[in-house]
């Protein structure tokens, strides 16, 4: 890759400079969200980095491709290693001679805190909004984290002590999700806007937003859908894929499972859509596992990575689970079938034993709900707040 780069100075010239990078379509959405309620307080402000569609309609001018930064499990970034870091050696550059009058990482911190660390040396604040899992595995990062960081903005309610023991700043803020998705889904409204029969059972299948996810899972999925359609006729798949690169994948490796006859609609995105239609969702795990469990759906979370990933992953977590439902209930309150028990015939059964138990639904919307309530902290209001005190002397 070449190290020459240049951007027209009218893109991205401003009174006020935020920088931002999101790696992934959580961080897009998340991003977004930031960039609107930061205009409001800040109309002359403008927003230059890395960032997904969402970021962009909201304002921003993005200097790479998101999706370069979308690679997943320590394996997979080795193989993009060299592309990546010449990304952020042309983004350092790019901010060294653009300061920007604050710097927010959304997420990624693999990427993020070293750009914060080498911007914050230079008397930028330094803001990263997410906080990395420390709590779940490599809990030694915070060290890293605080010299990365002017501030941190933690979206779960449990990380904030955390960082109040090692003295480094944090705002728990709430997640925006809680904020923006619906309160109470309407399952009916939405199978008829979707042109689904309202007396099917619906299940929604979420690989996961990246291609490289989908070259471990998408087989899997259609595997768990041809066991459960011989199963049980009546049931009805949605698969929202974010990108024409990942639909175009899926669709030809249902040609070459020859399940193209499948009851399967594929979206381009609608991911919440989805979901909300749905009696059940299978979703890898990640922010998707909190959507669903925001949206009261019962849900089976699933991953299969490389197995060198898995096993590197799996020897530094703290946590008997992975997906974010039970992380913050603190036990298992969905299902997690990971790596080698992934196979179909036990997605397949676990999904059915959720559509069908009454009771336990009725319990999980319970849970949700309450991790709902604890998570709607009006996240936008409350990262400004955070935010502004590093602006007082570009306002």
């Amino acid at each position: 890759m070449d190290d020459s780069f240049s951007v027209p100075t009218d893109a991205c010239h401003t009174k006020i400079t935020i920088g931002l990078v999101a790696g992934e379509a959580s961080g897009d959405m998340l991003g977004a969200h930031l960039i609107e309620a930061l205009k409001q307080r800040l109309p002359q402000a403008e927003f230059v980095g890395i960032g997904g569609p969402k970021m962009v309609a909201a304002g921003m001018c993005t200097l790479f491709p998101m999706e370069k930064l979308a690679v997943r499990g320590y394996v997979e970034v080795l193989r993009h290693f060299r592309e990546i870091l010449a990304i952020r050696r042309k983004l350092i550059r790019y901010f060294k001679d653009n300061p920007p009058d604050i710097f927010i990482g959304v997420d990624a911190p693999d990427f993020n805190l070293t750009l914060e660390t080498m911007l914050k040396r230079r008397g930028i604040p330094t803001v990263h909004y997410v906080s990395p899992s420390i709590w779940a595995w490599r809990g030694e990062r915070i060290r890293k984290i605080g010299r990365a960081a002017s501030h941190v903005m933690a979206i779960f309610p449990f990380e904030k002590p955390l960082y109040d023991a090692a003295k480094i700043p944090c705002t728990y803020v709430g997640h925006p999700l809680a904020d923006f998705l619906p309160d109470n889904p309407n399952q009916y409204a939405m199978r008829e806007q979707l042109k689904l029969p309202q007396n099917a059972v619906v299940i929604a299948m979420l690989p996961g937003s990246r291609q490289s996810e989908l070259q471990y899972m998408a087989e899997l999925y259609i595997r768990t859908a041809q066991v459960i359609s011989s199963q049980n006729p009546h049931v009805h798949f949605l698969v929202p894929l974010v990108s024409r690169e990942t639909r175009n994948f899926f669709e030809e490796l249902l040609y070459r499972l020859g399940a193209q006859d499948l009851p399967l609609t594929i979206l381009f995105g609608h991911a919440h859509d989805a979901m909300i239609a749905a009696d059940a969702v299978l979703v890898a795990s990640g922010t998707a596992t909190l959507e669903a469990a925001l949206l009261m759906r019962p849900m089976v979370i699933t991953y299969k990575m490389s197995p060198a990933s898995y096993r590197i992953m799996k020897r530094k977590g703290y946590l008997p689970y992975v997906g974010l439902p039970n992380i913050l209930a603190g036990r298992f309150v969905v299902p997690e079938i990971l790596q080698d028990d992934a196979t179909p015939e036990n997605l397949a059964q676990a999904l059915l034993n959720v559509v069908g138990d009454a009771v336990v639904t009725a319990r999980l919307g319970r849970q949700f709900f309450e991790m709902r309530r604890e998570l709607k902290q009006n996240a936008a209001e409350q990262a400004v707040a955070a935010i502004m005190p590093y602006l007082k002397g570009a306002v």
